[in-house]
């Protein structure tokens, strides 16, 4: 059995978790699979932003654990989910990294949601108070 390597997040590859002030909303099938106004949003060198969204925000009964899993030397191992009213297409399209590396410490206990697996993940931006 080969060790998995650790890597610390820097300037050659830059990590960022920062709470989501929007309200994110994850749908697929007409069903909200999660809907949070406190997501995390983790930026990762130069890949999209990924939304990572508490589970309590999340309607885990819509979801089935998968045995796949991966594993990214900046964030750690990764288990996946399916969404269930997905079909085919929800197969593995939900990741959560459960004892992530030290670095992205906050992510644990949040869900991710690959984009093309599910209808949408919208970001809605939240009035900010004292203005209408």
């Amino acid at each position: 059995m080969s060790e998995k390597s650790i890597r610390i997040p820097g300037p050659d590859h830059p990590i960022t978790v920062e709470y989501n002030p929007c309200r994110v909303v994850v749908t697929l099938g007409g069903r909200t699979i999660a809907d949070s106004r406190d997501a995390l949003t983790l930026r990762e060198a130069s890949y999209p932003p990924v939304h990572y969204i508490p589970r309590k925000d999340v309607d885990m009964s819509l979801l089935r654990r998968t045995d796949h899993s991966s594993h990214c030397p900046y964030k750690g191992d990764a288990a996946y989910y399916s969404v269930i009213p997905g079909g085919e297409r929800g197969d593995n399209a939900v990741w959560t990294y459960e004892a992530p590396n030290a670095a992205v410490s906050n992510i644990k206990d949040h869900l991710a949601f690959y984009p093309d697996r599910v209808d949408s993940i919208e970001e809605m931006a939240s009035p900010e108070a004292g203005t209408f």
